[in-house]
């Protein structure tokens, strides 16, 4: 028992001088650091359990800016630098993209196809799917797609109406949630080709499937912290991230709609039109490359990945987007009717029809969302994987490969050296003159580099649609309910409201 004992408080001992040494690891470099705890490192909780890693990295980065190009910090057991220097995160995302290229995520595409996506492919393999799929998001594309999005658009300003009649608060409506069913009818119609209907019934099927995406968990938080902090060995492990009743609905949907129109050959002028345009005719040719040589097509269960990373990117962060600049409008209607004034005179420069063109001569309108993106950037910092040693430029400090790079675009985005008073909302910031003037790494909502995101003009187009049929018929103010300022739910990574977007919605008197 007594050598039991000794053993045992020698192997704690142990664990303890690791855990130590490594939680000490750039203090030991003589790189500033906050102290971490042990397994969880600097991830800040508060005592309802919420993460709180953005705030920390804004602290840190207004303590730091000036004096450091970055500090240490630990994200579990992963060794991280907090990059503040704007010269050195364009250096990362640009000019050394090659060594940044991988987000250190877990992925398995073999096991779970929906991990098998774009923002979670790394190496070979997600530079061959990017090469794939980028002319897919073309402008010409987007443009071919625009129908489809207006259609939506449409029903959008039908379902305000009906949701004002039947709204219990005399016309306050919760804009978030009206948002969330545009935009999942839009990737739903775009993205998978199936008419979702969750603006008439906001029950529909497809609505609750991909609430239950962010909702339903297959493992247990300490199961998703190991497939996060070791990728490889969960591969390894054949671990999978999403519930196999998710899993199985994406791929059936995909399966009947690729099935249905190759054969009846019809087209829809969508993203799943594009996507069997890239289909291989034969996937056991495509399926021996092991995701690398594309060259004969993409096989149906990778198109099902990409479909649905194209849902889950682009319903959330759009509709949030959509929310947060109507909720910036209602509290500041001088701009709203700013941006009303410039639909209308650029839609009776075309004969009252919402066209694509019309779309992109709106540059107020424009300027309205990218400053919602800025006040919001729904993802509040990148992060990035060394895979060699790292010389940080002007300094003799080095990076070490496997370490991760956290590029802090809220705190960055909140400067008010760069964005002089940060927490005003103010559309005139991203005109061509002060915009060009910024530095390119002052502005990152949708990333920088060649992982920015590759459907930053789909998203922008189906956020500025569904504004100018809302902005058109309504007007929107403050109401008893809407929140100022708002409360964010932490322990989600995207920018999420902890209570909703509730505003007055008034019917135009003469509908523009």
């Amino acid at each position: 028992m007594f050598l039991l004992l000794t053993l045992i408080i020698i192997a704690l001992a142990l664990v303890v001088f690791a855990l130590e040494r490594h939680y000490t690891y750039w203090q030991r470099r003589g790189v500033p650091q906050v102290a971490p705890r042990y397994v969880v490192g600097n991830i800040q909780r508060t005592p309802g359990g919420q993460v709180q890693l953005r705030h920390f990295n804004k602290l840190l980065y207004e303590e730091y800016k000036k004096r450091r190009p970055f500090v240490g910090m630990y994200i579990f057991f992963t060794r991280a630098a907090l990059i503040l220097d704007l010269d050195v995160i364009k250096d990362i995302c640009i000019s050394k993209f090659s060594n940044f290229q991988d987000r250190g995520v877990f992925s398995n595409p073999r096991d779970d196809p929906l991990t098998g996506h774009l923002f979670r492919l790394e190496g070979e393999q997600w530079r061959a799917m990017r090469q794939k799929l980028t002319p897919v998001f073309s402008s010409g594309n987007m443009k071919y797609m625009f129908p489809t999005v207006l259609k939506v658009g449409n029903e959008l300003t039908q379902a305000c109406h009906a949701a004002i009649a039947d709204s219990t608060h005399k016309g306050e409506l919760e804009m978030k949630e009206l948002c969330a069913r545009y935009t999942t009818d839009v990737i739903g119609t775009c993205a998978f080709g199936i008419e979702c209907n969750s603006l008439r019934d906001p029950q529909a099927e497809f609505r609750s499937r991909g609430h239950a995406v962010f909702s339903e968990q297959r493992h247990s938080q300490l199961v998703q912290t190991f497939m996060l902090m070791n990728p490889d060995l969960a591969r390894r492990l054949r671990l999978k991230f999403f519930p196999d009743h998710i899993i199985q609905f994406y791929v059936d949907v995909v399966r009947q709609t690729v099935e249905l129109r190759q054969r009846d050959r019809g087209k829809r002028n969508d993203f799943m039109d594009l996507m069997i345009a890239l289909k291989a005719e034969d996937e056991r040719l495509s399926a021996k490359s092991d995701g690398i040589d594309l060259s004969q097509g993409l096989t149906l269960l990778q198109i099902v990945s990409q479909a649905f990373v194209f849902f889950v990117a682009g319903f959330d962060t759009s509709s949030t987007t959509m929310s947060l600049c109507l909720y910036e409008l209602a509290l500041n209607p001088a701009i709203q009717e700013k941006a009303r004034n410039e639909i209308e005179h650029v839609l009776k420069a075309h004969n009252e029809q919402l066209t694509y063109e019309a779309l992109n001569e709106m540059q107020y309108l424009d300027q309205a969302v990218d400053e919602t993106l800025r006040k919001y950037p729904v993802v509040p910092y990148l992060v990035r994987k060394a895979k060699e040693d790292y010389l940080v430029p002007n300094t003799n400090e080095v990076i070490e490969s496997g370490s991760l790079v956290v590029l802090p675009v809220h705190a960055i985005q909140h400067d008010s050296e760069l964005y002089p008073e940060p927490d005003k909302f103010d559309p005139e910031r991203f005109n061509t003159e002060e915009h060009s003037d910024r530095h390119a790494a002052a502005y990152m909502p949708f990333g920088k580099g060649p992982r920015a995101c590759i459907g930053l003009r789909f998203g922008k187009m189906q956020a500025k649609v569904g504004l100018v049929n809302l902005l058109r018929h309504f007007q929107f103010s403050r109401s008893a309910r809407t929140q100022v300022p708002l409360d964010f739910i932490e322990r989600i990574f995207q920018i999420t409201p902890a209570s909703g977007i509730h505003l007055n919605v008034e019917p135009l008197k003469v509908a523009r």
